[in-house]
């Protein structure tokens, strides 16, 4: 680890080490916005309903991809981060070729899984007679071929980011993503390959996102600690176990998102395809304001695991509050942005009127929760960056399991269609409540105070 990135962790202002690690992120999670809203801005250009909803239905297994990034992603991240505050490099390096050749290893598995039972699969997440073809087409492109491609480079973007390196991190994922939204059009209207052509378009920028990660590791082997040589795939115990202990809860919370995100667009199905679309393009325009607060929070990630395993608590202390405070700001703009506009910006994506109306009533309720996800997000990346995946795990059922699942099915009773988005809103306030008590109980337990 060189003197530069010491510096960041250790002695930079701390103002200036959150820009530094958060705004690239940002910017890199908003080109991923960018590359998400292209999906469904070009297949909707079409104004084949069918089409968009092919896209939302198939989303589900993309979420699914998280599981796997959370889990070698987040939780080997985490890992090198502590082990660099305690300067133990061996360690960095042995959970980096870990983490890499288990994400190849789990894509190849997902591929499979998904290519042999996809028929019962998207039958199951919502596809029906109209939609069934164009979400195979989507599928196969994404997940039968670009399963492996989709989770190793989000993976590698994670682990660039452990050590410091944002920049360069975000750039490996904004090259993709960029590519992604230049090809959508041409596949989509140039070729007319619709909903088919928006998953050639992510299969190909994916590709090149990794093969980007691999020049870059290769270049700078003297100057990291990452290693992805296959001698140092070691499957120690105490590695296995961090990894794990924070991965696992991270991958456990994304599977129930998918669990929850699978009864969102079944249950849509019965109001039709306009519905189906509408639920996809209020998610996807959710995804601003969810992205740039997840990029904050895993810009800092680096920082407060550096500070807590070197015993830092104060500057740890201090990134985190700042965090909260900005993104808070941030999601109060953007809330009454959404609440005001959702017509018009719904009618972005989409003309068929039927889609705009469901849309826009969706939005409004859905956008309400956003200063609630900003707490529930910061304080679940805490814990994940300080080793205490228990806490983020227990706030992942508490959200899906507890909370948003039953008030999805009981508020849909009783008030059709909308009321799923209002069981989303109200989920994340009670989530919110308890994530405020974890996390003032973490800070009262470090040792210094601000």
């Amino acid at each position: 680890m060189n003197n530069k990135k010491k510096e960041l962790f250790e002695s930079t202002p701390l103002n200036k080490a959150i820009l530094i690690l958060s705004v690239p992120t940002v910017i890199s999670s908003l080109v991923m916005v960018l590359y998400s809203l292209a999906d469904t801005y070009f297949v909707g250009m079409i104004n084949i309903k069918e089409e968009t909803a092919a896209v939302t239905i198939a989303s589900v297994l993309l979420l699914a991809f998280n599981a796997v990034n959370n889990l070698f992603g987040v939780g080997g991240a985490s890992l090198i981060s502590r082990s660099l505050g305690k300067k133990d490099y061996e360690t960095a390096h042995k959970a980096s070729a870990f983490c890499f050749y288990l994400a190849i290893f789990s894509g190849i598995l997902f591929s499979i899984f998904v290519s042999v039972f996809k028929g019962p699969l998207l039958n199951i997440l919502g596809a029906d007679a109209s939609t069934i073809e164009s979400t195979s087409r989507y599928v196969f492109y994404t997940v039968s071929l670009g399963a492996v491609p989709a989770i190793l480079s989000v993976v590698m973007a994670n682990l660039v980011r452990s050590e410091g390196c944002s920049l360069q991190s975000s750039i490996g994922s904004m090259t993709g993503c960029l590519l992604n939204i230049v090809l959508d059009p041409i596949f989509i209207l140039i070729f007319d390959m619709k909903a088919a052509g928006a998953g050639l378009a992510t299969l190909i920028s994916n590709c090149v996102a990794c093969i980007y990660f691999f020049i870059y590791i290769i270049r700078q082997r003297k100057n990291t600690v990452l290693s992805f040589h296959i001698k140092d795939l070691r499957f120690e115990k105490d590695v296995t176990k961090e990894v794990f202990g924070v991965g696992l809860p991270a991958s456990v919370q994304n599977l129930l998102n998918v669990t929850s995100q699978g009864i969102l667009n079944n249950k849509a199905a019965v109001y039709g395809a306009a519905a189906v679309a509408a639920i996809g393009i209020d998610h996807r325009v959710c995804l601003i304001p969810l992205m740039i607060i997840m990029g904050i929070g895993q810009g800092i990630m680096p920082l407060i695991s550096y500070n807590y395993a070197s015993g830092n608590y104060e500057r740890m202390k201090k990134a985190i509050y700042k965090t909260l405070f900005v993104s808070i700001f941030g999601a109060l703009l953007l809330t009454a942005f959404y609440f005001f506009g959702s017509d018009f910006i719904i009618s972005l994506f989409i003309k068929d009127l039927e889609t705009i109306n469901h849309g826009s009533k969706l939005l409004k309720l859905h956008c309400l929760n956003l200063i609630f996800i900003c707490i529930d997000f910061v304080s679940v990346g805490v814990f994940q960056a300080t080793g205490k995946g228990k806490m983020s795990l227990f706030l992942a059922i508490l959200r899906k399991i507890i909370l948003e699942i039953p008030l999805l099915i009981v508020l849909d009773y009783i008030y059709p269609l909308y009321g799923m988005s209002l069981a989303q809103t109200l989920a994340e306030v009670g989530v919110a409540m308890v994530a405020i008590y974890f996390l003032s109980h973490l800070i009262k337990n470090c040792r210094y105070s601000i």
